[in-house]
């Protein structure tokens, strides 16, 4: 596939460190499995995996966490 940002490069499996803000929470997940284009380095991350990230912050949302990095494991 090519990469819809630069139009050039193919992508390639990689990993990629995705940050996520919500109200005044931010959690940044590291090693995230992700396609990574090969020239301009843009990260694309699957909808499971992003599906993922988004349950994990509204859990953290629920239990109060305001700054969090972590490492991301696959559900």
């Amino acid at each position: 596939m090519k990469c819809v940002v630069c139009k050039q490069g193919k992508l390639r499996a990689g990993t990629a460190t995705v940050t996520l803000e919500r109200d005044r929470m931010i959690l940044v997940f590291k090693k995230v499995p992700a396609e990574v284009c090969e020239v301009c380095g843009e990260e694309y991350v699957d909808e499971e995996t992003t599906a993922q990230l988004l349950a994990a912050v509204e859990e953290a949302a629920r239990t109060g966490v305001q700054v969090d990095i972590r490492e991301y494991v696959a559900a």
